[in-house]
């Protein structure tokens, strides 16, 4: 999770843009977001504040094994989402649709997920990496199945599994 580049994609800015509303520079942005700079929570406030949003921070509990692969895997969807709208958001609503007829006591996620589809692209790819406890019981029901190709999914997986041995 990059609450940096999620902060100013959920804000549709720029680096640039980021950077003059909050005072600083394009390149210290881009260092928060590529991961070789950490920003103080201070300084991610700050950032927020810039844009005329609240920092929040609230304490969930741990995620599990299968909660990390699901928000890992996410996170590959919301760049797919990203990269091809058009294509990964036809196809979660056509698999929404499917869900709906299959699972009709699972409606208040449905709708939720519908709800979400609604929204800008960059306020979609935010949800999908959210770990927060009710955006993890809706990656349960992910409408996104199929978006990632059977390569890239398992491509996925082998990275997650490098990166859980280190863990």
């Amino acid at each position: 999770m990059n609450v940096v580049k999620d902060l100013r994609r959920a804000a549709e800015v720029t680096q640039a843009e980021l950077a003059e509303a909050a005072g600083t520079s394009q390149p210290t942005v881009a260092a928060y977001e590529s991961g070789r700079t950490s920003p103080t929570l201070r300084t991610v406030e700050r950032l927020a504040r810039s844009l005329g949003r609240d920092l929040v921070v609230s304490f969930v509990p741990a995620l599990t094994r299968e909660d990390r692969r699901s928000l890992f895997l996410h996170r590959a969807v919301a760049d797919k989402v990203r990269r091809e709208p058009d294509a990964a958001l036809a196809r979660a609503r056509r698999n929404l649709e499917r869900m709906r007829e299959m699972h009709p006591g699972a409606v208040a996620l449905f709708d939720e997920w519908e709800r979400i589809l609604r929204q800008p692209v960059d306020h979609i790819a935010v949800a999908l990496v959210d770990p927060r406890m009710y955006a993890r019981d809706l990656r349960q029901v992910t409408p996104f199945a199929g978006v990632l190709s059977a390569r890239e999914r398992a491509r996925v997986y082998s990275d997650f599994a490098k990166e859980e041995a280190v863990r």
